[in-house]
């Protein structure tokens, strides 16, 4: 049984000042190819590049996703997922192969120094010239479960928090490993990315803060999750999301 990540009453974790950053360890991009069950594609298996990369609004140069209608996309620009997991994820499920080295969990980005509780959402960062905006939190799918060979991955991954979060692409450009992303501003300082997807995750029916998240920069899907559950009082059936179709 995993524990759910702690923080605060308000899920706050330790600010960063504006100008703060943190060293960019790696850049990765993937193909997609085919995947593990009938008629799936993905690219969650990236390889770190090396040299300037050109960031673009749709994600890193070379990069791809095997299903757009739920990957990519400018609200999924470029995922980023702080290397600083893979301990925690080592003590938790073993030395696995997949968890030595960055690019485990599709991500784009890899550092040390940032977590859900110390990013915001609408928090924007320059990296190299590129601008990038933190749209939302990743909502791990099935896929994951395969990835790892465990049964229920995304399932901890959600119940953990260490979910990593994407980008959105506000201003292109290029940037390369040990660039360092900046913070340069913070417009909701009180909303760190762990509130907001404890808010979701738990399943939370409480009006109070879902009418509090409406006043976010949430992306199309969330904004209409919150407002489907202020209006039916009812929680979401995420199964095939973490489960996937059949493997047969």
């Amino acid at each position: 049984m995993n524990t759910p990540h702690s923080g605060d009453a308000a899920g706050a974790g330790h600010p960063l000042d504006a100008g703060a950053g943190v060293r960019i360890d790696a850049l990765l991009t993937g193909v997609a190819v085919p995947y593990t069950r009938p008629g799936s594609r993905s690219g969650i298996a990236k390889a770190p590049r090396s040299g300037p990369v050109r960031i673009g609004r749709l994600g890193l140069e070379g990069d791809e996703q095997g299903d757009t209608r739920v990957h990519g996309g400018v609200d999924k620009a470029v995922h980023h997922y702080p290397f600083e997991h893979y301990v925690a994820w080592r003590a938790e499920l073993g030395e696995l192969p997949v968890l030595a080295a960055p690019g485990a969990f599709g991500e784009n980005m890899s550092s040390h120094g940032l977590d859900e509780g110390t990013v915001c959402i609408g928090d924007r960062y320059a990296l190299g010239s590129a601008v990038l905006e933190v749209s939302q939190g990743r909502q791990p799918c099935w896929k994951l479960n395969d990835r790892f060979g465990v049964r229920d991955m995304a399932r901890r991954v959600q119940d953990t928090g260490r979910t990593g979060w994407y980008y959105r692409v506000v201003q292109p450009g290029a940037a390369q490993a040990g660039d360092m992303l900046a913070l340069i501003e913070r417009p909701w300082p009180s909303w760190p990315l762990r509130r907001l997807m404890r808010l979701l995750a738990d399943r939370v029916l409480d009006h109070g803060p879902l009418r509090e998240a409406l006043e976010l920069p949430l992306v199309p899907s969330w904004r209409t999750l919150v407002e489907r559950r202020l209006e039916s009082r009812q929680v979401e059936d995420w199964a095939r999301r973490i489960d996937g179709p059949p493997k047969d």
